[in-house]
């Protein structure tokens, strides 16, 4: 059964992750590759917010130091569990949040701990149901550098501004993968919850949706996280079958590695999918002949894909 959902898109944009930085200097965050180049990245915690913000999705209690309250504050062992949570110096998700009520813990999983003095019998976790890779970028990073002051405040006092902060900058073609577990969405043995079918469609098909619409706020900026190129379907192995395949070259797709991992297995060969702007790349042509559609047609049949699984679906 074609159960394992998974594609990998490109999408561009600027400097939208920053590490710690040091001093006044703001650092993206980075790797080298073997051939010595530095590429900057965007974390998947980073795409992971901002997914469940745009969905408002966000509201899952948790328990820790701020000792923040859950749903039903009045419950004695929960306030035992906050209780308990300061004392140790650990945030999580509050163990009576479960996936039927929280649609987050339900595609990203969750580890839920109660101590002894609560009742409490170690941990339980739920591993993630869907899982993001990092984005990376597909164009080397050369050091290039943002330098900003306050010079408009400070006119407006009759000052001049000396404070000066410098940011890294790179504008490039982002890669990253999804790969969702269709046969696992709704369903938590820890608490023998199982929702219907038609709120897993429906949760999934959000979720695709957020991702086809997806930006991120950084910096006073809002960058469009939108992909131009997306390629994947729904497979029966659960394999991440385009993840770091996607490769460009002065503006040009690699189409000839996507064509050999088209061909590599009757999975791929019979349930490929591709979303592309093709406008956006240097050889179009060759990216109409792999049978790309426009971006929205992938997702929409992404959908289609989703509801059919869950018609026939049966545990």
């Amino acid at each position: 059964m074609k159960n394992g959902l998974t594609f990998s898109m490109i999408f561009e944009a600027q400097s939208a992750n920053y590490g710690e930085g040091f001093g006044n200097i703001s650092t993206l965050k980075k790797l080298t590759r073997s051939d010595g180049k530095t590429y900057t990245y965007i974390s998947r915690q980073a795409i992971r917010y901002n997914i469940i913000n745009q969905l408002k999705w966000d509201n899952t209690p948790v328990m820790g130091s701020n000792k923040r309250k859950i749903k039903d504050d009045k419950n004695t062992e929960e306030k035992q569990n906050l209780s308990d949570a300061k004392a140790k110096g650990v945030i999580q998700f509050a163990p009576l949040a479960n996936i039927k009520d929280y649609p987050e813990i339900d595609l990203f999983g969750y580890m839920k701990t109660k101590t002894k003095s609560s009742g409490g019998n170690g941990a339980d976790t739920r591993s993630a149901v869907v899982r993001l890779s990092n984005a990376v970028s597909l164009e080397e990073y050369n050091s290039d550098m943002d330098f900003l002051n306050n010079m408009g405040l400070a006119k407006r006092i009759n000052l001049t501004s000396d404070a000066m902060v410098q940011n890294e900058i790179h504008k490039s073609m982002y890669s990253y993968t999804i790969t969702v577990d269709l046969d696992r969405i709704g369903i938590d043995k820890n608490s023998s919850i199982e929702i219907d079918n038609g709120e897993k469609a429906k949760r999934v098909k959000m979720f695709l949706e957020a991702v086809e619409f997806l930006y991120r706020d950084i910096k006073g900026r809002r960058e469009n996280l939108n992909p131009i190129f997306v390629m994947g379907g729904l497979y029966e192995r659960k394999n991440p079958y385009f993840e770091d395949r996607l490769q460009i070259k002065k503006g040009c797709l690699n189409i000839d590695l996507l064509k050999d991992i088209i061909q590599s297995c009757e999975d791929t060969k019979n349930n490929t999918l591709i979303g592309c702007v093709k406008e956006k790349f240097g050889n179009p042509q060759e990216i109409e002949a792999l049978g790309s559609e426009s971006v929205s047609s992938f997702f929409e049949k992404m959908k289609e894909e989703v509801d059919a699984y869950y018609e026939s679906y049966k545990d």
